[in-house]
């Protein structure tokens, strides 16, 4: 059995984890970390996983972490950074669901995290965790820096028309990405925005001037398409609690008008197991994924015009963050990709 820790659990992403790790056949879990609720008993702060997990939580400190094989810091961005160097020391394989090792460039981290990063030559070492793109690479890894909820959703949304074995096929200085999230995006922590009285009857928009994902998505983009790409990023919170739906808009370039777009998305994810590309016509609703792994694509050209509209719908605690750090664990250990990860969204 493999023996998985995880620090900071008692956030969203926190007992995500711990609902697709309690069901995983080869996960044994270790350990579970909260310097707040130290000694309480995990089912008695999510009676959810009441038979299922019988872990208290335990101070950071007394943790045996190094006698893990992967911990997940499901924590505020800085944390892993300060205790990654050790665990790595020790074998243990490292997965941060937060920014640590997501952007390469310490510069922009810096600027868009407001601390210095301590550890600039794991950041070096680190693999971004999109299994579409890195597949190979997270199977050597020992440090992953995951995505994002919404870079994950624009990169896959765009992966196909990007990638240089598809050709020049659009404008790669005018993307526009019109995101959407649930508030559980924004953490378990509280804050006056996600009140219900605030959030619920309500939409609008976020970080319009800039937002934290955006230099992630377009460091993603850039390597996908090697070269530089310019892009537009909306985020706006919607009154749901799961769930995000990105409306991605890109300019077809002249010539590239004969390209059958439906069939390029097919071929490229036809081999993914948690990308569905749906039918031409489709318009994919975050119900449709919520509570599972899957992102579902729907492609679109308006008129028979040149610009295409992209739809991508995914759980932003799942495939959004959870569920792609199980999928990458599987990855790193020589696993099935999909072990543990096979639930159906969950409806109404």
């Amino acid at each position: 059995m493999i023996k998985v820790g995880i620090v900071g659990g008692t956030g969203y992403t926190g007992v995500e984890l711990l609902r697709l790790l309690s069901q995983h056949p080869e996960v044994e879990l270790a350990a579970i970390t909260s310097r707040k609720e130290a000694g309480m008993p995990v089912a008695d702060m999510y009676p959810s996983l009441r038979g299922r997990v019988a872990l208290s939580f335990c101070d950071p400190a007394d943790a045996a972490l190094s006698s893990c094989d992967v911990v997940f810091f499901a924590t505020p961005h800085g944390v892993a950074m300060a205790q990654a160097r050790e665990l790595l020391a020790a074998g243990v394989r490292v997965i941060d669901l937060a920014a640590d090792f997501r952007l390469k460039d310490t510069a922009e981290f810096e600027r868009w995290y407001a601390m210095p990063h301590s550890c600039p030559d794991l950041l070096a070492e680190a693999v971004y965790g999109l299994p579409e793109v890195n597949r190979d690479a997270i199977r050597k890894a020992r440090l992953i820096g995951l995505p994002g909820c919404y870079p994950t959703s624009v990169q896959l949304g765009l992966l196909p028309l990007l990638e240089p074995v598809a050709g020049d096929l659009i404008d790669v200085d005018t993307l526009i990405a019109d995101c959407k999230s649930g508030v559980s995006g924004a953490g378990r922590k509280a804050e006056v925005h996600t009140l219900l009285a605030e959030a619920s009857d309500n939409f609008k928009a976020y970080g319009v001037s800039g937002h934290r994902h955006l230099p992630e998505i377009v460091q993603g983009l850039g390597a996908i398409a090697g070269r530089p790409v310019r892009l537009a990023f909306t985020p706006h919170l919607v009154p749901m609690i799961r769930g995000i739906h990105s409306t991605l808009y890109a300019r077809i370039r002249p010539g590239a008008g004969d390209t059958d777009f439906q069939a390029l998305y097919e071929r490229r994810y036809a081999d993914e197991p948690f990308v569905d590309v749906m039918p031409a016509g489709s318009t994919p609703e975050t119900r449709s994924v919520r509570a599972s792994n899957m992102v579902r694509i729907a492609v679109h050209r308006p008129q028979g015009g040149d610009l295409l509209v992209i739809l991508v719908v995914e759980d932003n605690l799942v495939k959004g963050a959870s569920g792609q750090g199980v999928q990458v664990m599987n990855l790193m250990l020589g696993l099935p990709e999909t072990l543990g990860l096979t639930q159906l969204p969950v409806l109404p």
